[in-house]
Protein backbone atom coordinates (compact mmCIF):
# COMPACT_ATOMS: atom_id res chain seq x y z
CA UNK A 1 0.00 0.00 0.00
CA UNK A 2 3.00 2.27 0.34
CA UNK A 3 3.75 4.80 -2.32
CA UNK A 4 6.73 7.12 -2.68
CA UNK A 5 6.28 10.87 -2.59
CA UNK A 6 7.84 11.15 -6.04
CA UNK A 7 5.27 8.84 -7.56
CA UNK A 8 2.42 10.66 -5.87
CA UNK A 9 3.68 14.09 -6.93
CA UNK A 10 4.33 13.10 -10.57
CA UNK A 11 0.65 12.51 -11.29
CA UNK A 12 -1.91 13.92 -8.86
CA UNK A 13 -4.50 11.42 -7.62
CA UNK A 14 -2.75 8.51 -9.33
CA UNK A 15 -3.93 6.28 -6.48
CA UNK A 16 -7.43 6.39 -7.99
CA UNK A 17 -6.07 5.39 -11.39
CA UNK A 18 -4.46 2.40 -9.68
CA UNK A 19 -7.97 1.34 -8.70
CA UNK A 20 -9.02 1.68 -12.34
CA UNK A 21 -5.95 -0.28 -13.49
CA UNK A 22 -6.66 -3.04 -10.97
CA UNK A 23 -10.30 -3.46 -12.00
CA UNK A 24 -11.25 -6.55 -14.05
CA UNK A 25 -12.42 -4.31 -16.91
CA UNK A 26 -12.52 -0.57 -17.54
CA UNK A 27 -16.31 -0.72 -17.42
CA UNK A 28 -16.52 -2.50 -14.05
CA UNK A 29 -18.14 -0.56 -11.21
CA UNK A 30 -14.91 -0.21 -9.23
CA UNK A 31 -12.98 0.93 -12.28
CA UNK A 32 -15.60 3.53 -13.18
CA UNK A 33 -15.72 4.83 -9.63
CA UNK A 34 -11.93 5.14 -9.56
CA UNK A 35 -11.97 7.05 -12.83
CA UNK A 36 -14.81 9.27 -11.60
CA UNK A 37 -12.90 10.08 -8.41
CA UNK A 38 -9.80 10.97 -10.42
CA UNK A 39 -11.77 13.35 -12.66
CA UNK A 40 -13.64 14.93 -9.74
CA UNK A 41 -10.42 15.66 -7.86
CA UNK A 42 -8.75 17.05 -10.97
CA UNK A 43 -11.70 19.44 -11.19
CA UNK A 44 -11.11 20.42 -7.56
CA UNK A 45 -7.43 21.09 -8.37
CA UNK A 46 -8.47 23.92 -10.69
CA UNK A 47 -9.54 25.91 -7.63
CA UNK A 48 -6.28 25.53 -5.73
CA UNK A 49 -3.67 28.29 -5.26
CA UNK A 50 -0.33 28.38 -7.05
CA UNK A 51 -1.62 28.41 -10.61
CA UNK A 52 -3.44 30.75 -12.93
CA UNK A 53 -7.21 30.82 -12.31
CA UNK A 54 -9.05 28.61 -14.76
CA UNK A 55 -10.82 30.39 -17.58
CA UNK A 56 -14.59 30.23 -16.99
CA UNK A 57 -15.18 28.41 -20.27
CA UNK A 58 -12.44 25.86 -19.52
CA UNK A 59 -13.83 25.22 -16.05
CA UNK A 60 -17.39 24.89 -17.36
CA UNK A 61 -16.23 22.40 -20.01
CA UNK A 62 -14.32 20.27 -17.50
CA UNK A 63 -17.18 20.50 -14.99
CA UNK A 64 -19.74 19.40 -17.59
CA UNK A 65 -17.59 16.42 -18.62
CA UNK A 66 -17.06 15.36 -15.00
CA UNK A 67 -20.72 15.81 -14.13
CA UNK A 68 -21.68 13.67 -17.12
CA UNK A 69 -19.26 10.99 -15.95
CA UNK A 70 -20.86 11.02 -12.48
CA UNK A 71 -24.34 10.59 -13.96
CA UNK A 72 -23.13 7.35 -15.56
CA UNK A 73 -21.98 5.90 -12.22
CA UNK A 74 -24.20 3.49 -10.26
CA UNK A 75 -26.91 5.57 -8.59
CA UNK A 76 -27.12 3.15 -5.64
CA UNK A 77 -23.44 3.52 -4.73
CA UNK A 78 -22.62 5.66 -1.67
CA UNK A 79 -19.40 6.73 -3.35
CA UNK A 80 -21.36 8.04 -6.35
CA UNK A 81 -23.25 10.33 -3.96
CA UNK A 82 -19.99 11.66 -2.54
CA UNK A 83 -18.52 12.30 -6.00
CA UNK A 84 -21.69 14.00 -7.24
CA UNK A 85 -21.70 16.24 -4.17
CA UNK A 86 -18.01 17.04 -4.62
CA UNK A 87 -18.50 18.06 -8.28
CA UNK A 88 -21.51 20.18 -7.32
CA UNK A 89 -19.62 21.93 -4.51
CA UNK A 90 -16.68 22.60 -6.86
CA UNK A 91 -19.01 24.41 -9.28
CA UNK A 92 -20.49 26.48 -6.45
CA UNK A 93 -17.01 27.30 -5.14
CA UNK A 94 -15.92 28.45 -8.61
CA UNK A 95 -18.96 30.69 -9.00
CA UNK A 96 -18.50 32.27 -5.57
CA UNK A 97 -14.68 32.29 -5.75
CA UNK A 98 -14.68 30.57 -2.35
CA UNK A 99 -12.82 27.23 -2.33
CA UNK A 100 -13.87 26.78 1.28
CA UNK A 101 -17.27 25.63 0.06
CA UNK A 102 -15.69 22.34 -1.02
CA UNK A 103 -14.27 21.51 2.41
CA UNK A 104 -17.34 19.69 3.85
CA UNK A 105 -17.67 17.53 0.72
CA UNK A 106 -13.95 16.67 0.74
CA UNK A 107 -14.03 15.78 4.46
CA UNK A 108 -17.12 13.62 4.00
CA UNK A 109 -15.59 11.79 1.03
CA UNK A 110 -12.33 11.18 2.91
CA UNK A 111 -14.31 9.80 5.86
CA UNK A 112 -16.18 7.42 3.54
CA UNK A 113 -12.95 6.17 1.95
CA UNK A 114 -11.40 5.63 5.38
CA UNK A 115 -14.42 3.61 6.51
CA UNK A 116 -14.08 1.50 3.35
CA UNK A 117 -10.39 0.92 4.18
CA UNK A 118 -9.27 2.79 1.06
CA UNK A 119 -6.68 4.52 3.20
CA UNK A 120 -4.30 5.71 0.48
CA UNK A 121 -7.24 7.27 -1.34
CA UNK A 122 -8.54 8.89 1.85
CA UNK A 123 -5.10 10.41 2.43
CA UNK A 124 -5.03 11.75 -1.13
CA UNK A 125 -8.40 13.49 -0.62
CA UNK A 126 -7.28 14.97 2.70
CA UNK A 127 -4.07 16.27 1.14
CA UNK A 128 -6.16 17.82 -1.67
CA UNK A 129 -8.31 19.51 0.96
CA UNK A 130 -5.26 21.07 2.63
CA UNK A 131 -3.71 22.08 -0.71
CA UNK A 132 -6.87 23.69 -2.10
CA UNK A 133 -7.83 25.39 1.15
CA UNK A 134 -4.29 26.63 1.85
CA UNK A 135 -4.31 29.84 3.90
CA UNK A 136 -8.04 30.22 3.26
CA UNK A 137 -8.77 27.11 5.32
CA UNK A 138 -10.71 27.98 8.47
CA UNK A 139 -9.10 27.10 11.79
CA UNK A 140 -11.63 24.40 12.70
CA UNK A 141 -11.36 22.81 9.25
CA UNK A 142 -7.55 22.88 9.40
CA UNK A 143 -7.58 21.16 12.80
CA UNK A 144 -10.09 18.54 11.63
CA UNK A 145 -8.05 17.84 8.50
CA UNK A 146 -4.78 17.38 10.41
CA UNK A 147 -6.42 15.09 12.97
CA UNK A 148 -7.83 12.98 10.16
CA UNK A 149 -4.48 12.94 8.31
CA UNK A 150 -2.85 11.78 11.53
CA UNK A 151 -5.38 9.01 11.98
CA UNK A 152 -5.14 7.70 8.40
CA UNK A 153 -1.34 7.73 8.52
CA UNK A 154 -1.47 5.87 11.83
CA UNK A 155 -3.73 3.23 10.28
CA UNK A 156 -1.18 2.94 7.46
CA UNK A 157 1.55 2.51 10.12
CA UNK A 158 3.30 5.68 8.98
CA UNK A 159 3.90 6.77 12.51
CA UNK A 160 6.30 9.67 11.86
CA UNK A 161 3.83 11.28 9.45
CA UNK A 162 0.98 10.59 11.85
CA UNK A 163 2.86 12.19 14.75
CA UNK A 164 3.62 15.30 12.69
CA UNK A 165 -0.03 15.74 11.73
CA UNK A 166 -1.26 15.17 15.29
CA UNK A 167 1.33 17.64 16.61
CA UNK A 168 0.27 20.30 14.09
CA UNK A 169 -3.39 19.73 14.99
CA UNK A 170 -2.47 20.16 18.67
CA UNK A 171 -0.65 23.43 18.05
CA UNK A 172 -3.54 24.82 15.99
CA UNK A 173 -6.05 23.70 18.64
CA UNK A 174 -4.12 25.29 21.49
CA UNK A 175 -3.78 28.55 19.55
CA UNK A 176 -7.55 28.53 18.91
CA UNK A 177 -8.45 27.58 22.49
CA UNK A 178 -10.01 24.34 21.23
CA UNK A 179 -9.56 22.11 24.28
CA UNK A 180 -11.40 19.14 22.80
CA UNK A 181 -9.23 18.95 19.66
CA UNK A 182 -6.07 19.44 21.72
CA UNK A 183 -7.06 16.37 23.73
CA UNK A 184 -7.75 14.42 20.51
CA UNK A 185 -4.25 15.31 19.30
CA UNK A 186 -2.73 13.89 22.49
CA UNK A 187 -4.82 10.72 22.25
CA UNK A 188 -3.69 10.21 18.65
CA UNK A 189 -0.02 10.66 19.49
CA UNK A 190 -0.30 8.23 22.40
CA UNK A 191 -1.96 5.67 20.11
CA UNK A 192 1.04 5.94 17.78
CA UNK A 193 3.33 5.30 20.76
CA UNK A 194 1.23 2.23 21.61
CA UNK A 195 1.39 0.92 18.03
CA UNK A 196 5.18 1.32 18.00
CA UNK A 197 5.38 -0.98 21.01
CA UNK A 198 6.24 1.45 23.83
CA UNK A 199 3.40 0.20 26.02
CA UNK A 200 4.68 1.66 29.30
CA UNK A 201 4.80 5.19 27.89
CA UNK A 202 1.41 4.73 26.21
CA UNK A 203 -0.17 3.54 29.46
CA UNK A 204 1.19 6.54 31.35
CA UNK A 205 -0.08 8.93 28.66
CA UNK A 206 -3.59 7.46 28.67
CA UNK A 207 -3.78 7.59 32.48
CA UNK A 208 -2.85 11.29 32.36
CA UNK A 209 -5.27 12.11 29.55
CA UNK A 210 -8.16 10.29 31.27
CA UNK A 211 -7.53 12.15 34.54
CA UNK A 212 -7.29 15.54 32.84
CA UNK A 213 -10.36 14.86 30.69
CA UNK A 214 -12.34 13.96 33.80
CA UNK A 215 -11.34 17.27 35.37
CA UNK A 216 -12.22 19.19 32.20
CA UNK A 217 -15.61 17.50 31.84
CA UNK A 218 -14.61 16.03 28.46
CA UNK A 219 -16.70 12.85 28.47
CA UNK A 220 -15.84 11.75 24.91
CA UNK A 221 -12.10 12.27 25.47
CA UNK A 222 -12.27 10.30 28.70
CA UNK A 223 -13.98 7.49 26.75
CA UNK A 224 -11.18 7.51 24.14
CA UNK A 225 -8.50 7.49 26.84
CA UNK A 226 -10.14 4.72 28.89
CA UNK A 227 -10.62 2.64 25.73
CA UNK A 228 -7.01 3.06 24.62
CA UNK A 229 -5.78 2.41 28.16
CA UNK A 230 -7.71 -0.85 28.12
CA UNK A 231 -6.19 -1.99 24.83
CA UNK A 232 -2.74 -1.06 26.11
CA UNK A 233 -3.24 -3.12 29.27
CA UNK A 234 -4.44 -6.02 27.11
CA UNK A 235 -1.20 -5.88 25.14
CA UNK A 236 0.69 -5.91 28.46
CA UNK A 237 -1.14 -9.07 29.48
CA UNK A 238 -3.29 -7.40 32.14
CA UNK A 239 -6.59 -8.64 30.73
CA UNK A 240 -8.78 -8.28 33.83
CA UNK A 241 -7.79 -4.65 34.37
CA UNK A 242 -8.19 -3.98 30.65
CA UNK A 243 -11.82 -5.13 30.72
CA UNK A 244 -12.67 -2.66 33.49
CA UNK A 245 -11.32 0.30 31.49
CA UNK A 246 -12.86 -0.75 28.18
CA UNK A 247 -16.23 -1.31 29.79
CA UNK A 248 -15.96 2.16 31.34
CA UNK A 249 -15.29 3.54 27.85
CA UNK A 250 -18.36 1.72 26.52
CA UNK A 251 -20.47 3.52 29.15
CA UNK A 252 -18.97 6.93 28.30
CA UNK A 253 -19.24 6.67 24.52
CA UNK A 254 -22.44 8.07 23.02
CA UNK A 255 -22.01 7.30 19.31
CA UNK A 256 -22.80 3.84 17.94
CA UNK A 257 -19.59 3.48 15.92
CA UNK A 258 -17.39 3.91 18.98
CA UNK A 259 -19.53 1.58 21.06
CA UNK A 260 -19.18 -1.12 18.38
CA UNK A 261 -15.41 -0.71 18.41
CA UNK A 262 -15.48 -1.13 22.17
CA UNK A 263 -17.54 -4.32 21.85
CA UNK A 264 -14.94 -5.63 19.42
CA UNK A 265 -12.15 -5.14 21.96
CA UNK A 266 -14.28 -6.59 24.75
CA UNK A 267 -14.78 -9.70 22.62
CA UNK A 268 -11.00 -10.10 22.33
CA UNK A 269 -10.57 -9.70 26.09
CA UNK A 270 -13.38 -12.05 27.06
CA UNK A 271 -11.91 -14.73 24.80
CA UNK A 272 -8.53 -14.22 26.48
CA UNK A 273 -10.26 -15.10 29.75
CA UNK A 274 -11.83 -18.22 28.23
CA UNK A 275 -15.35 -16.78 28.15
CA UNK A 276 -15.88 -17.74 24.51
CA UNK A 277 -19.71 -17.52 24.59
CA UNK A 278 -19.60 -13.95 25.87
CA UNK A 279 -16.88 -13.08 23.35
CA UNK A 280 -18.94 -14.40 20.45
CA UNK A 281 -22.01 -12.45 21.58
CA UNK A 282 -20.04 -9.22 21.55
CA UNK A 283 -18.34 -9.92 18.23
CA UNK A 284 -21.53 -11.02 16.48
CA UNK A 285 -23.13 -7.76 17.59
CA UNK A 286 -20.29 -5.88 15.89
CA UNK A 287 -20.83 -7.80 12.64
CA UNK A 288 -24.59 -7.19 12.79
CA UNK A 289 -24.05 -3.51 13.51
CA UNK A 290 -21.81 -3.10 10.47
CA UNK A 291 -20.18 0.29 10.09
CA UNK A 292 -16.46 0.77 9.48
CA UNK A 293 -14.98 -2.07 7.46
CA UNK A 294 -11.85 -2.33 9.60
CA UNK A 295 -13.97 -2.91 12.70
CA UNK A 296 -16.07 -5.58 10.98
CA UNK A 297 -12.91 -7.23 9.60
CA UNK A 298 -11.43 -7.33 13.09
CA UNK A 299 -14.63 -8.88 14.46
CA UNK A 300 -14.65 -11.57 11.76
CA UNK A 301 -11.01 -12.42 12.50
CA UNK A 302 -11.82 -12.76 16.19
CA UNK A 303 -14.87 -14.94 15.46
CA UNK A 304 -12.56 -17.17 13.41
CA UNK A 305 -10.24 -17.23 16.42
CA UNK A 306 -13.17 -18.20 18.67
CA UNK A 307 -14.00 -21.10 16.34
CA UNK A 308 -10.46 -22.47 16.48
CA UNK A 309 -10.51 -22.06 20.26
CA UNK A 310 -13.60 -24.29 20.34
CA UNK A 311 -11.89 -26.67 17.90
CA UNK A 312 -14.82 -26.05 15.54
CA UNK A 313 -13.12 -26.81 12.21
CA UNK A 314 -16.11 -25.98 10.00
CA UNK A 315 -16.76 -22.70 11.78
CA UNK A 316 -13.08 -21.80 11.53
CA UNK A 317 -12.93 -22.47 7.79
CA UNK A 318 -16.14 -20.56 7.14
CA UNK A 319 -14.84 -17.49 8.96
CA UNK A 320 -11.41 -17.84 7.32
CA UNK A 321 -12.99 -17.66 3.86
CA UNK A 322 -14.96 -14.55 4.89
CA UNK A 323 -11.78 -12.90 6.12
CA UNK A 324 -9.78 -13.88 3.03
CA UNK A 325 -12.35 -12.12 0.84
CA UNK A 326 -11.38 -8.91 2.66
CA UNK A 327 -7.62 -9.50 2.83
CA UNK A 328 -6.66 -7.27 -0.11
CA UNK A 329 -8.22 -4.23 1.56
CA UNK A 330 -6.83 -4.89 5.05
CA UNK A 331 -4.24 -2.40 6.38
CA UNK A 332 -0.99 -4.00 7.61
CA UNK A 333 -1.94 -4.33 11.29
CA UNK A 334 -5.18 -6.18 10.49
CA UNK A 335 -3.57 -8.30 7.77
CA UNK A 336 -0.77 -9.38 10.12
CA UNK A 337 -3.33 -10.23 12.80
CA UNK A 338 -5.31 -12.29 10.28
CA UNK A 339 -2.27 -14.35 9.26
CA UNK A 340 -1.34 -14.76 12.93
CA UNK A 341 -4.73 -16.13 13.93
CA UNK A 342 -5.06 -18.39 10.90
CA UNK A 343 -1.65 -19.73 11.88
CA UNK A 344 -2.77 -20.30 15.46
CA UNK A 345 -5.89 -22.04 14.18
CA UNK A 346 -3.83 -24.28 11.91
CA UNK A 347 -1.70 -25.27 14.91
CA UNK A 348 -4.79 -26.00 16.98
CA UNK A 349 -5.97 -28.37 14.27
CA UNK A 350 -2.57 -30.08 14.16
CA UNK A 351 -1.18 -28.64 10.89
CA UNK A 352 2.09 -27.26 12.30
CA UNK A 353 3.90 -26.89 8.97
CA UNK A 354 1.14 -24.62 7.64
CA UNK A 355 1.00 -22.82 10.97
CA UNK A 356 4.70 -21.96 10.83
CA UNK A 357 4.38 -20.64 7.25
CA UNK A 358 1.39 -18.45 8.19
CA UNK A 359 3.11 -17.14 11.30
CA UNK A 360 6.12 -16.32 9.15
CA UNK A 361 3.89 -14.33 6.79
CA UNK A 362 2.37 -12.50 9.76
CA UNK A 363 5.87 -11.71 11.02
CA UNK A 364 6.94 -10.35 7.63
CA UNK A 365 3.92 -8.05 7.38
CA UNK A 366 4.38 -6.80 10.95
CA UNK A 367 8.13 -6.23 10.54
CA UNK A 368 7.74 -4.37 7.23
CA UNK A 369 5.16 -2.07 8.84
CA UNK A 370 7.06 -1.31 12.05
CA UNK A 371 4.54 -3.08 14.29
CA UNK A 372 7.09 -3.87 16.97
CA UNK A 373 4.74 -5.15 19.67
CA UNK A 374 3.11 -7.54 17.19
CA UNK A 375 6.54 -8.69 15.96
CA UNK A 376 7.55 -9.62 19.53
CA UNK A 377 4.25 -11.44 20.10
CA UNK A 378 4.53 -13.47 16.86
CA UNK A 379 8.15 -14.36 17.61
CA UNK A 380 7.15 -15.69 21.06
CA UNK A 381 4.38 -17.81 19.52
CA UNK A 382 6.69 -19.18 16.81
CA UNK A 383 9.31 -20.06 19.44
CA UNK A 384 6.76 -22.11 21.36
CA UNK A 385 5.16 -23.77 18.37
CA UNK A 386 7.12 -27.02 18.77
CA UNK A 387 5.81 -27.46 22.30
CA UNK A 388 2.18 -27.12 21.25
CA UNK A 389 1.60 -30.60 19.82
CA UNK A 390 0.69 -32.22 23.12
CA UNK A 391 -1.49 -29.32 24.22
CA UNK A 392 -3.35 -29.18 20.91
CA UNK A 393 -4.46 -32.81 21.31
CA UNK A 394 -6.33 -31.91 24.49
CA UNK A 395 -9.75 -30.31 24.74
CA UNK A 396 -9.85 -26.49 24.86
CA UNK A 397 -9.66 -25.15 28.36
CA UNK A 398 -12.57 -23.25 29.81
CA UNK A 399 -10.36 -20.48 31.13
CA UNK A 400 -9.49 -19.56 34.68
CA UNK A 401 -11.62 -17.12 36.55
CA UNK A 402 -10.14 -13.64 36.17
CA UNK A 403 -8.78 -11.57 39.02
CA UNK A 404 -11.65 -9.08 38.79
CA UNK A 405 -14.77 -9.76 40.81
CA UNK A 406 -17.44 -12.08 39.45
CA UNK A 407 -19.92 -9.23 39.80
CA UNK A 408 -17.86 -6.89 37.59
CA UNK A 409 -17.39 -9.56 34.94
CA UNK A 410 -21.07 -10.46 35.03
CA UNK A 411 -21.92 -6.81 34.35
CA UNK A 412 -19.79 -6.83 31.23
CA UNK A 413 -21.27 -10.17 30.15
CA UNK A 414 -24.81 -8.88 30.54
Amino acid sequence: MTQTCTERDSLPHAVFLKRLAGAPTATSVDGRLGNGAFLALRLVDLLGPGSEPAHPDAFRYQHAATERMCRELPATSTETGHLTGLVRSAAEAFRSRNPGQMIPALLAYAHHLEDELRLEEALDVLESLVAVGAERLGCSDAIAAQLRIGRVNRKLNRFDAADMAYALAGLLAEAAGDVHSAFLSRVGRALSVQARGNLAMAEQSFHEIAAEARGAGEREIRAHAEHALGTTLLLRGQVAEAIIHVWRAFEFYEDQASRLRTLNDLGVMLLALGRVDDAERALNEVVRGGGARDNVSNALIELMHCASYRRDRMGFERRRVECESRAEEMPPNILADFHLKVGIGSARFGNFRKARALLGEALNVAARSGLHELVFRIERIMAGLRDCATECKTKPHTGAEPAISAEALQEVSA
